[in-house]
């Protein structure tokens, strides 16, 4: 059975690509073995995605090949 993560205390960080703008990009969690919460900064308080750590990286690396 997998379990959902508790993500009440988890720290988030934005995107050093965001330019600085306070609502305009997704933000991550790091610590959580397996998989990558991402929400949408505009929407703090919303629901978070669980992205597999596999996928986020492949993500990751085909948005840096633009």
């Amino acid at each position: 059975m997998k379990r959902t993560p508790d993500l009440s205390t988890a720290t988030w960080r934005k995107s050093s690509y965001s330019d600085g703008g306070a609502n305009n990009c997704i933000e991550v969690a790091d610590g959580y073995p397996g998989v990558v919460p991402v929400r949408d900064s505009k929407t703090p308080t919303g629901p978070a995605l669980l992205v597999a750590a596999p996928a986020w990286t492949a993500l990751v690396e085909f948005a840096a090949e633009g």
